[in-house]
């Protein structure tokens, strides 16, 4: 099995950054993905620079070509936490991911080193288990959280989250139409790529506003 230390990991740097997010990918695509790579793109055009990595059971199944679950949650935040650990730029750094990659991040936003987090896609809860919260990395987060959800995601749709108990630190904002990879039905008016490039113009200003706030 791969390890922490033999991880892919890739490092997008933007011209005249303002700061650096650490970027997870979700349980069913790796770094490489379409959406992590536009996303990334997207992005470092916004002045951030971009770390993505693979958690180690994707890095085992790009070796052996063999699908496999992901590592149970220790492992993820292990490896996850490794990747902030090894962080040693100037830049603030913000972490986050997609789905599975933003529930881990949501287990380190009370790091040191972490200025706040971002989730595209949260699960709130496993596909058609809408029983089955996990909500408690977001309660246990001390700092700014911004969640960018699809309005019909089937791991946390809008009538459902409207219901949960957030504290004043977790920021939803929804894309209107978008399931969990925040693409919308043609019907909606929308396409996939407008609902990326709004979540990559609400990330930076998310990252901005922490910025201002951080140096007021």
């Amino acid at each position: 099995m791969a390890t922490s230390d033999d991880l892919t990991i890739r490092f997008d740097k933007a011209e005249n950054a303002i700061a650096t997010i650490i970027f997870a990918h979700g349980a069913g695509a790796n770094l490489d993905s379409e959406f992590i790579t536009d996303f990334t793109a997207l992005l470092n055009q916004r002045q951030i620079n971009v770390i993505r990595f693979n958690f180690p059971y994707m890095q085992q199944r790009l070796i052996d070509g063999t699908r496999r679950p992901p590592n149970k949650m220790d492992v993820l935040v292990a490896s996850y936490l490794a990747r902030i650990n090894q962080y040693n730029e100037s830049l603030p750094l913000f972490i986050g991911g997609k789905s599975m990659g933003s529930r881990v991040a949501a287990m380190l936003t009370n790091e040191d080193k972490v200025n706040a987090v971002f989730c595209l896609g949260y699960p709130f809860h496993p596909q058609k288990k809408p029983e089955k919260l996990r909500l408690e990395p977001l309660q246990q987060a001390n700092k700014s959280v911004l969640i960018i959800q699809g309005d019909r995601d089937a791991l946390g749709n809008k009538d459902e989250i409207a219901s949960y108990q957030l504290s004043d630190n977790i920021n939803v904002s929804f894309l209107e139409d978008g399931d969990h990879d925040l693409k919308p039905r043609v019907k909606s008016g929308f396409n996939h790529q407008q609902h990326k490039t709004s979540a990559a113009d609400l990330l930076c200003e998310f990252i901005k506003a922490q910025l201002l706030t951080t140096k007021g």
